[in-house]
């Protein structure tokens, strides 16, 4: 999916407010971070939700809280016309586009768009029939476990395999639906455990405020990183105070592809080439600490540990005590196994 170790996606959402320039501008500044895709929501407001859907807290707080979620979801749901437009942007920019499909007929049309993978947002992972379209692609799948048990995950890989993906193909997000998640919700160590239960690559879809948690995930051995990006936090919308700027998009992309580099080792502790070269100057030999004629009997007190290595190792000091010298030595000289009767 990526040449790059962690996968980024910038996740812009409904962030666009129904505005295709801010879908543009979102586009540009996830390339100019180095993101790998450029996320958008594809849905049918009316396939989404009923008439009778409350918002949740969250999305009202952040917007008319006397308007239903079907009436804020048609206010952003993406016209076709406007994906000509975001793709050409996107190729121009040099980032990947990525949609999630949120019912079975736009499964399909991302397909017809060429779109190289798939992602279960988390509100659809008990969505069987869902699933089953997804997986009939046969592209690699992102599965966003928020509000999940173990249980409902193993369902939902279950049903994916069967339609006849492999594991290599899938990979499950760790992810808390809170929207800013709180950091005593994030339960991170998740990841691991996950990796251990599904043995699939396990990434993070971060929803706390900041950056910080998305490169600790990394640390952890997440694969992918999902982040909400925004163009400003003080836009209405019910996602733009738990996203990050652009400003925060760079400096979180630069960091993850630092750290991907640090953490890409054996994972055993062996000295590495530059240790090796600086060892040889810091490291320490056995040297004599004063003048010493022969037939001189070695003292613990005759012997100074000095730089550089290249000696005898200074662990072995007490195999040297009580030997006699063959020959007279000065102070700081190198000890050597042969002064010695």
């Amino acid at each position: 999916m990526s040449k790059n170790s962690v996968i980024v996606i910038a996740e812009a959402g409904v962030n666009h407010n129904g505005d295709l320039n801010k879908a543009l501008e979102l586009i540009d500044i996830a390339a100019y971070a180095g993101a790998d895709f450029i996320k958008f929501q594809t849905f049918i407001a009316q396939n989404l939700a009923s008439i009778n859907a409350e918002k949740v807290s969250y999305q009202k707080n952040n917007t008319n809280r006397f308007e239903s979620q079907l009436e804020m979801l048609k206010r952003l749901q993406i016209p076709k016309d406007w994906y000509p437009k975001l793709l050409s942007r996107c190729k121009e920019k040099e980032i990947k586009f990525l949609s999630t499909a949120f019912d079975l007929d736009n499964v399909d049309f991302l397909d017809s768009l060429g779109q190289e993978l798939f992602k279960v947002p988390s509100g659809e992972i008990t969505h069987k029939k869902l699933l089953i379209k997804i997986a009939q692609k046969n592209k690699p799948i992102i599965i966003s476990t928020g509000m999940a048990s173990v249980f409902e995950i193993e369902n939902a890989i279950k049903v994916i395999i069967n339609e006849g993906l492999k594991k290599e193909q899938i990979t499950v997000l760790h992810c808390t639906t809170a929207y800013p998640c709180p950091l005593e919700e994030v339960n991170l160590y998740a990841i691991l455990d996950m990796q251990k239960k599904f043995k699939l690559k396990i990434g993070y879809s971060d929803h706390t405020l900041g950056t910080e948690v998305s490169l600790a995930a990394v640390a952890l051995g997440a694969t992918i990183i999902e982040k909400h990006i925004t163009i400003d936090k003080n836009l209405p919308g019910p996602d733009h105070k738990a996203s990050i700027e652009p400003h925060e998009l760079n400096d979180l992309v630069k960091q993850i592809r630092s750290i991907s580099v640090a953490i890409s080792g054996t994972g055993k502790k062996i000295p590495t080439t530059s240790e090796l070269t600086i060892r040889k100057q810091v490291r320490k030999s056995l040297n004599y600490a004063k003048n010493f004629h022969k037939g001189r009997i070695i003292r613990e007190s005759d012997l100074i540990a000095l730089r550089p290595e290249g000696g005898i190792n200074p662990m072995l000091v007490d195999n040297l005590i009580g030997k006699v010298l063959n020959k007279s030595v000065e102070m700081h000289q190198r000890v050597n196994i042969n002064h010695f009767k």
